[in-house]
């Protein structure tokens, strides 16, 4: 642990800004003008700083990159309608990173390392933030491993660091999924609820298939009986069925959504039974066949809600009924953007001021 969280600060003198197009914010490929970077040494975390983004060098026997120790989180930070930026629930997003890097015997983070880091660095990057419609700061915390050692075990020396980068919508039309009977994102036991780098790279070749396909992305199915729905892409999938709100429940295959528990509590809020159970494709399709699928859609930081148009089952594509203004989706998504912009009153105290 830091004796004292003094966060030096070394500034840009060549900043990007003028080279950004708020208008055109392509997904993760323009990032802003500082990182935060804390190093894990001698069982202590030292040297926290912000410095200029830029590239890092590492071992060619980096035990992160030949073993896979490398852990990530995604946020956002929103400004509001009067100039002030906010950050949607980060404590969420804290306490899940710590729950990663404890299933990847990784050293956990103190809260206060984490939330003084992330908001200094977005101080300092404050002009970064855009405030058109639909976008917003993302933030990418991560860890990984550094010593350079071949050798399967933990390793000894950690960096943490913080980027962010500008986006605007991430998915800008209702996808198209099927649902993956072969290929397994995670089995029960595994490391599928922790959110690291591998669980990523493993799930891009059935994804890929998909897509040649036709298709945006996956409802991943469980890895024993490939029945019951797990997560649909990089997202959470929610269903409504017949006025309920419907979602595979928690397990260690399935990650722990913020946007996803969001959601679900402005279901309770606004009266809506929530069911959170194994979900069949069986039952899906038979609950579309009797025009009780009401709804279908993945929830995730980087798309929010994303409405599901065209589900694939067995060779076959179904179309799902599109969501109208009055839809539980359409009203979770307006509802989510004025809390975040401060249009709204934040009873659930989820966003947390820089």
């Amino acid at each position: 642990m830091l004796d004292t969280l003094t966060i030096r600060t070394q500034r840009t003198t060549a900043s990007r800004l003028q080279q950004l197009d708020p208008e055109r914010l392509e997904f993760g490929k323009t990032f802003s003008d500082h990182m935060f970077v804390v190093d894990y040494r001698d069982g202590e975390w030292q040297d926290a700083q912000i410095v200029p983004y830029g590239d890092m060098p590492v071992s060619p026997a980096n035990s992160a990159l030949h073993y896979g120790q490398s852990i990530f989180e995604g946020m956002k930070a929103y400004k509001n309608t009067d100039g002030d930026i906010a950050l949607f629930r980060p404590y969420d997003n804290f306490r899940r990173f710590n729950a990663s890097a404890e299933r990847m015997c990784m050293p956990l983070i103190p809260e206060e390392l984490f939330m003084q880091g992330l908001s200094q660095l977005i101080r300092v990057d404050n002009a970064w933030v855009p405030d058109a419609a639909g976008s917003a700061l993302y933030i990418r915390p991560f860890m990984f491993a550094t010593d350079g050692f071949l050798g399967v075990r933990p390793s000894e020396s950690y960096r943490f660091v913080i980027i962010t980068c500008p986006v605007g919508l991430y998915y800008n039309k209702p996808l198209r999924v099927r649902f993956e009977e072969r290929y397994v994102r995670s089995a029960e036991g595994g490391a599928g609820y922790a959110k690291n780098a591998g669980n990523y790279g493993a799930a891009m070749y059935p994804t890929k298939l998909a897509q040649q396909e036709g298709y945006n992305q996956l409802i991943w199915t469980d890895a024993s009986e490939h029945r019951y729905v797990e997560e649909s892409g990089t997202m959470n999938a929610i269903f409504v069925v017949d006025g309920k709100v419907v979602t595979p429940a928690l397990s260690t295959s399935i990650l722990d959504g913020v946007t996803r528990r969001s959601v679900l509590d402005l279901a309770r809020d606004w009266g809506m039974p929530v069911e959170e159970r194994k979900v069949s494709a069986v039952e899906l399709m038979e609950a579309l066949a009797a025009g009780k699928l009401e709804e279908a859609f993945g929830v995730g930081t980087a798309a929010t809600i994303a409405p599901i148009a065209v589900v694939g089952y067995q060779g076959q594509d179904y179309e799902l009924p599109t969501p109208g203004t009055n839809s539980f989706s359409t009203r979770a998504t307006t509802a989510l953007h004025a809390i975040r912009t401060g249009q709204a009153p934040d009873t659930h105290n989820w966003m947390v001021a820089v």
